[in-house]
């Protein structure tokens, strides 16, 4: 298996197999965001030079894993930081340490271009994400999340 910063010009087979991918995430955990939406998604991340990036784990020629975020600004900690929006792996490929693997490579991405923390959001009752997070030193934050949407 190979997990990789995706290329900026990317096929669209390549970015379609993504969209798939998210796409059953989306509909496993009933949130919206359909096929097309997360296609322009993609399209316009890889349009983002220095603020967004999405990482792949390929098997056998397939998409099974991704990881993708965003860089910002933060003024508390004087710095870029990184917002991890997405860590997803096939359901049927779980548990073989893919996730790990995503996660080891954004964190050592994250070293070495200088940025100051990471930050993501997780479900209260997920347990096997939440131990991935705090096996390799990711701590809790309490705060409430607040959206608005057009």
């Amino acid at each position: 298996m190979d997990v990789y910063e995706l290329e900026r010009d990317a096929s669209f087979e390549i970015r379609k197999q993504i969209a798939q991918l998210l796409t059953k995430q989306r509909i496993s955990n009933e949130n919206s965001g359909t096929f097309d939406q997360i296609m322009t998604g993609i399209h316009l991340a890889l349009e983002q030079e220095d603020t967004a990036y999405i990482v792949v784990a390929e098997l056998d020629e397939e998409i099974v894993g991704i990881a993708f975020f965003n860089i910002g600004v933060s003024l508390a900690r004087g710095g870029q930081y990184m917002w991890l929006n997405e860590l997803y792996v096939q359901e049927d490929l779980r548990n073989k340490g893919i996730a790990r693997k995503l996660l080891l490579h954004v964190v050592h991405w994250a070293e070495r271009t200088g940025i100051k923390s990471i930050e993501l959001e997780t479900g209260i009752n997920n347990v096997v994400t939440k131990h991935i997070y705090n096996s390799l030193g990711f701590y809790e934050v309490v705060s409430k999340r607040y959206g608005f949407s057009f």
